[in-house]
């Protein structure tokens, strides 16, 4: 057996995979797109190179996978079969509060919670059971985005609506972005030099999709996501919090409940404020070149963002940073110093040259001195499936900590 893990993170026509050695360093990546069509292919980067190899046509995930796993063979980048394989999984509902091995209760579990997740939860574990045929003896990691929220009080977690729903249903907000969440409070500990029991931070993932949670005692303890991913914050192209009654109102409109869906999840947010694109860097450019449109984009995703890091600290008892993590969050100087701008009555303020420059001269601390902590961490969400991998099998083994 070789000291290698595997992540894998499957989407419905792509998958990622990447290599870790036992330490929990990247030693290659793998993007495949356009699975089940003529185009399928692999852009694989390892060793400080980059190729792209064709799949077999019409790929699958699983033929896929195994076309990919040959190639890393070849290359002598995988050797021997790998200690285990950690998958994201985007719901694990109420039955997982951890990462943990699967076995067939384990899918079925999994595969319950697919009503709460239909696009995400059965290409997952489309991908757990082509590893498994792949690598029969070797451990699968099922790592779940809700996890990590399992922690909230029920009166974080609660929705005002009949009782029934929850008992029923499973109607409650659940909360998403876990791992990367989870992965910014152990690299907060770490900078801080405390441990995680005592660390107490505001968690804010922005990128295609945003969330913001805050952390304390090492727990979650609020999130702005919900029963689904569309709850909260505005994103790249969802709407995030909406009035419920706006539904019944585009209905009389005669848009139909798919259509309303599709709005709401895929031609909102950024893209539906600005017209033109999600993305923030080419929205920045727009404003500063007189988009009115693009600049109301950046100005309602910065406001809203405030509104709920001020939101999130009625849960915490004090406060040891706000960190800005994920692609616009690490990168997008305006939207950091905009909507801490929001936070100036909180006691929130920017060093602008700390932030111009993200924090790369401070450890990544870009507030102004006296100030609560503001921190701009990047995020390794595969890197800590790889870690939380590793310690589930442990734990099994008898190695590690319960």
């Amino acid at each position: 057996m070789s000291e290698s893990l595997l992540v894998v993170n499957c989407g419905s026509s792509s998958l990622k995979l990447a290599i870790y050695s036992r330490n929990a360093e990247r030693q290659a990546q793998v993007l495949a797109e356009r699975l089940g069509t003529s185009e399928a292919s692999a852009n694989v980067e390892y060793r400080g190179q980059r190729e792209t190899i064709r799949l077999p046509e019409k790929a699958n995930h699983e033929q896929a996978l195994s076309a990919v796993i040959k190639h890393l063979e070849t290359c002598e980048i995988l050797t021997g079969k790998p200690i285990a394989v950690g998958h994201r999984v985007v719901h694990g509902g109420e039955a997982f509060k951890t990462a943990t091995i699967v076995d067939e209760e384990v899918i079925d579990a999994i595969d319950r919670c697919s009503e709460l997740a239909p696009l995400h939860n059965p290409v997952n574990l489309t991908g757990i059971k082509a590893m498994q045929s792949l690598y029969p003896q070797t451990p699968q990691v099922a790592v779940f985005d809700t996890a990590f929220h399992q922690t909230l009080p029920d009166h974080a977690y609660l929705y005002a609506l009949p009782r029934r729903c929850y008992q029923d249903w499973g109607i409650r907000r659940y909360g998403f972005h876990g791992t990367s969440h989870a992965y910014i409070l152990r690299a907060l500990a770490e900078r801080l030099d405390k441990p995680r029991s005592s660390v107490s931070l505001i968690s804010a993932h922005l990128g295609n999709g945003c969330s913001v949670t805050a952390i304390e005692g090492g727990e979650s303890k609020d999130t702005s996501m919900g029963l689904t991913p569309l709850e909260g914050l505005v994103m790249g192209t969802r709407s995030g919090d909406v009035d419920p009654g706006l539904f019944d109102f585009l209905q009389r409109k005669g848009l139909s409940q798919d259509s309303i869906s599709r709005m709401l999840n895929q031609d909102s947010g950024l893209l539906g404020l600005s017209g033109k694109t999600n993305d923030m860097r080419s929205l920045v450019e727009a404003a500063e070149s007189g988009n009115q449109a693009a600049k109301e984009a950046i100005d309602v995703f910065c406001f809203r963002l405030a509104r709920y890091i001020g939101a999130m600290m009625a849960s915490l008892t004090h406060l040891d940073g706000l960190v800005f993590t994920g692609g616009i969050g690490e990168n997008s100087r305006r939207v950091r110093a905009q909507t801490v701008g929001h936070l100036r009555l909180l006691g929130f303020s920017v060093d602008d040259n700390a932030n111009e420059n993200h924090g790369k001269d401070n450890g990544g601390r870009i507030n102004a001195e006296g100030d609560y902590g503001i921190y701009v961490i990047p995020t390794d969400e595969e890197g800590m499936i790889a870690t939380e991998t590793l310690e589930s099998v442990d734990v099994q083994a008898g190695t590690g900590e319960d």
